[in-house]
C-alpha cells in the first residue's frame, strides 16, 4: 500500500514532504500512545521513568512536526491560532473565532481593502 493517494508524478516536492511530515506526526502520536499505556501499567518505577521520557521526547518531535506543517500550510497556521493556548471550552472557541472575523468584515466594510485579523 502506498502513501498517496494521488498519481506520486502528479505531486510536486512540497506536496511530497507534505506527505512525509503527516506520516511522521501519525508514527510519533501512536508512540506516545504506545509509551504512555506501558508508562500507566508498568510497576517498575525505574522502567516507568524511561518510558516517561521516550514517551515526551515523542511530544517533542509532534511539537516539531506540526510547527513546520505550521510554517509551510497556511491553514494550519490559522487553526492552531484558534485553538491552542486558550481558555474556555475548545469546542466553542470556533464560533468565537468566527465571530470576531465577521464583527470586523461589518466594521470594516467599505473602507477600502481589508486583509483581516493581522494577530
Amino acid at each position: 500500500m502506498t502513501q498517496y493517494h494521488e498519481p506520486v508524478e502528479s505531486l510536486d516536492e512540497k506536496a511530497k514532504d507534505i506527505v512525509r511530515a503527516l506520516n511522521s506526526l501519525k508514527e510519533e502520536v501512536e508512540a506516545i500512545d504506545w509509551y504512555n499505556q506501558r508508562v500507566v501499567a508498568s510497576k517498575d518505577e525505574e522502567l516507568k521513568a524511561i518510558m516517561a521520557h521516550n514517551r515526551d521526547e515523542e511530544i517533542e518531535h509532534v511539537c516539531m512536526t506540526l510547527e513546520w506543517l505550521r510554517r509551510n500550510m497556511s491553514v494550519w497556521d490559522k487553526e492552531l491560532r484558534t485553538y491552542l493556548f486558550t481558555e474556555g471550552p475548545v469546542t466553542e472557541l470556533e464560533e468565537i473565532s468566527v465571530g470576531d472575523e465577521s464583527s470586523e468584515e461589518s466594521t470594516n466594510q467599505g473602507v477600502g481593502l481589508n486583509v483581516g485579523n493581522l494577530k
